[in-house]
């Protein structure tokens, strides 16, 4: 083994320990944020597997989101069976992708915009149950949401008291950690999915459906598989959102979450996993922190003002508006293919780099005729 090939794990762990530094040093208001963020990303990666890896528009991710959070707080919860937490969790991410499954003889005949139609009813559908499910839902005003215990260590403020190098760990320093858990899962586990035979099969059925069916790959059956799994993500994704809110109504859970989503693969570059990651990061805290100061932003008006000022959330909507299309005018393969660029552009001017060599030898100069 190489040491280029050993020390590549260095960046990885590095950025591991960076991450687990947060709760010892922010407030509660950050780790939120991250929390968010990281329920974002997970859903996104799963979005990205679907649109990016496998051509496949979906409009439909806020059902799926739907599904995992509310059935994580019917499952656990009272009125519902009451199952212990950590199971709950588990069959809701097994729902939504049952779900999926359901679906998924549609995904995998249907592409392009004609899918992103039918997706789009399911987002229409699901608010409609949402609102009108009331034993199950709580209606308009939605359910408290049970947190989460495993092996009997709670995810909330309450039972038990934990302090952790003289810093009190209460419900946000606790599911940081779960969120981290869970993401370095997704996050490995798609990576690995990428990597794989049917991750190969998955691009060569968005480059070229009729070349992958000519090399064997069952088209219909890749693509209800992507959109399972993707469901499955998005289940997940779910679970930590509910959590995290502690609350969980119909009206987040609208078109609007599903444009978000979309707008972090393109921002990110579609099938790369890290680059959705940062978009996903980028289009959650952007409303977040302009909320929190929108009174020293210049042309945005603090939440609940009635002066006619643009609020911080359409601003945030409006500049990660003109991000997307800044990224496909400048950067059509987003922050990933960007920063591959920026790369690869530094290792060319670093001095003693080896450059490439031509894939055939240069032919010979043709020796000069001499003329009489």
């Amino acid at each position: 083994m190489s040491d280029r090939s050993r020390l590549r794990p260095a960046p990885t762990v590095l950025v591991a320990l960076l991450l687990c530094v947060p709760p010892f040093y922010l407030d509660a208001f950050w780790l939120r944020i991250g929390l968010f963020s990281l329920a974002a990303a997970i859903g996104a990666i799963g979005l990205t597997l679907l649109s990016g890896t496998a051509g496949q528009l979906s409009l439909g991710h806020a059902f799926f989101l739907a599904v995992g959070a509310y059935g994580y707080t019917w499952l656990a919860g009272e009125p519902g069976p009451g199952l212990p937490t950590a199971l709950a969790a588990v069959l809701a991410v097994l729902l939504a992708g049952a779900v999926g499954g359901l679906f998924s003889p549609v995904a995998g005949r249907v592409r392009g915009i004609y899918l992103g139609v039918a997706t789009l009813a399911l987002v229409f559908l699901g608010h409609h149950l949402l609102l009108t499910a009331d034993s199950v839902t709580g209606g308009f005003n939605g359910r408290s949401v049970p947190p989460l215990t495993v092996g009997g260590f709670g995810f909330t403020t309450g039972g038990p008291e934990l302090v952790v190098l003289g810093v009190p760990f209460g419900a946000e320093e606790r599911l940081w950690y779960l969120g981290l858990a869970l993401f370095a899962l997704t996050w490995f586990t798609a990576r690995g999915l990428l990597r794989s035979r049917p991750g190969r099969a998955l691009a060569a059925l968005r480059d070229s459906e009729t070349a992958a069916a000519v090399m064997g790959v069952d088209v219909a059956r890749h693509r209800a598989a992507a959109f399972v799994v993707s469901s499955m993500y998005a289940g997940l994704a779910g679970v930590l959102l509910a959590l995290a809110f502690r609350r969980v109504v119909p009206d987040y859970f609208s078109l609007g979450l599903s444009v978000d989503y979309l707008a972090m693969i393109v921002l990110g570059g579609l099938g790369s996993v890290a680059g959705t990651t940062a978009g996903a990061v980028f289009v959650t805290a952007l409303p977040l922190l302009m909320t929190r100061y929108a009174d020293q932003l210049p042309l945005v008006a603090a939440p609940g003002a009635t002066d006619g000022a643009v609020g911080p959330t359409e601003a945030a909507r409006y500049l990660y508006g003109a991000a997307i299309v800044v990224v496909l005018l400048c950067a059509p393969d987003g922050l990933h293919g960007l920063t591959r660029r920026l790369r690869d552009r530094v290792r060319r001017r670093k001095p003693g780099t080896p450059t490439r060599q031509p894939a055939y030898p240069a032919a010979p100069a043709r020796p000069k005729e001499h003329t009489p």
